[in-house]
């Protein structure tokens, strides 16, 4: 959680977990070239 945004330039795989259930599946850079999950859980 702490660096999240470093870990997810390097991931090959990346989940956002919401309620116990996966709510996104990407890649890490793919994860973060999404606006709104960079606005909504990462707070960028």
């Amino acid at each position: 959680e702490q660096k999240a945004f470093h870990a997810l330039k390097i991931a090959d795989r990346a989940y956002v977990i919401e309620n116990g259930h996966i709510a996104i599946e990407n890649t890490g850079p793919g994860l973060l070239a999404d606006p709104h999950i960079k606005t909504v859980y990462l707070g960028i």
